[in-house]
């Protein structure tokens, strides 16, 4: 195993379940600390190839960095190299019986696509997940920036529900430049919303919120996971706020919302309906956090409006995260 943590765990315990044995876990050479991990101790990668020779790997973590990418595939050239797909939220693995289960779905979703690269990006992220192999993921990705020019135009409103510190606010006014509208940012965890604060600092017509979107308003218990997860829900965590972007625009119009909450797309949408009825504004929407996300999020967007184009793009990263849905 390639990796430490949350992810491990979760992958240690499907493998015990399937009978599997773990013979090691080693860490990138130059980041290993005398330490041990769910009762192994935690090796070099350059150890581990000594002890074992031809190991299969199964990779453990998920990073957008360009030179822990290159790594993973210099390994991956020298060993038989799998990612798990492991959902954020929800219950279960996407496996065959999965799959095979919402085939039909998959298909109504993958028909719906305006677009080649869109087209490669259903089918490649749909090999990663039955296959467990990088190759695919790293054939569909494509620069965000790039990826967002598709939905964002001057003088657009933006609405950014899952903010986290402002890269995507960031973004947003890099494409935009000075001819925008404006910014409304909303995200919950505390740490996140300062930098958030600090780094758009410079901007004006810019409103932050510190709440999480969801479909009522009131609040709810918040837990807090390193990185940009977080979810609502019980358990170790504070009280935050909960908002409906219905609630939070007022009336207002919006010409752009992004939603990227760690799996409560759904309930943010269900708060935003109203707003996108009203204002049919382009959406960006992570479809990476559930197994059903491919076909899910499509099917409740256009129940709102049926006539919204439909793209799909993946940012760099491994494994399948960045994955995002565009409504124009």
């Amino acid at each position: 195993m390639y990796g430490t943590g949350d992810a491990a765990e979760k992958i240690i315990r499907e493998l015990d379940i399937r009978g599997i044995r773990v013979s090691g876990i080693f860490a990138s050479d130059g980041f290993v600390r005398d330490r041990s991990f769910c009762g192994y101790k935690v090796q070099s990668y350059s150890d581990a190839k000594e002890k074992f020779g031809d190991m299969t790997v199964l990779l453990c973590f998920g990073s957008h960095r360009p030179e822990v990418i290159e790594n993973i595939v210099r390994i991956d050239s020298e060993q038989d190299l799998f990612a798990p797909d492991l959902p954020v939220a929800g219950e279960g693995l996407f496996d065959r019986s999965f799959y095979e289960a919402h085939r039909k779905d998959f298909d109504w979703a993958r028909a719906l696509l305006c677009d080649e690269q869109s087209l490669l990006v259903f089918d490649d992220v749909l090999e990663y997940k039955l296959s467990g192999r990088i190759k695919p993921l790293l054939e569909c990705q494509s620069p965000q920036e790039e990826n967002w020019s598709i939905a964002v135009k001057p003088g657009m409103s933006f609405l950014d529900l899952g903010a986290y510190t402002g890269d995507t606010v960031l973004l947003f006014e890099k494409l935009t430049g000075k001819d925008r509208g404006k910014v409304t940012a909303v995200e919950p965890e505390g740490r996140n919303f300062r930098k958030l604060t600090e780094n758009t600092a410079g901007l004006d017509n810019i409103r932050l919120v510190n709440a999480a979107a969801a479909d009522y308003c009131g609040s709810c218990e918040f837990t807090f996971a390193a990185g940009k997860g977080g979810a609502l829900g019980k358990g170790k965590a504070r009280q935050v706020s909960v908002l409906t972007a219905d609630s939070i625009m007022d009336g207002e119009d919006v010409d752009l919302i992004k939603l990227d909450l760690e799996g409560a797309e759904s309930a943010a949408l269900a708060g935003a309906e109203n707003t996108i009825r009203r204002c049919r504004p382009a959406i960006i929407a992570a479809a990476y956090h559930r197994n059903e996300d491919l076909f899910a999020i499509p099917r409740q967007v256009l129940a709102m409006c049926p006539d919204y184009k439909v793209m799909l793009r993946r940012n760099p990263g491994l494994p399948a995260w960045e994955i995002e849905y565009f409504f124009i």
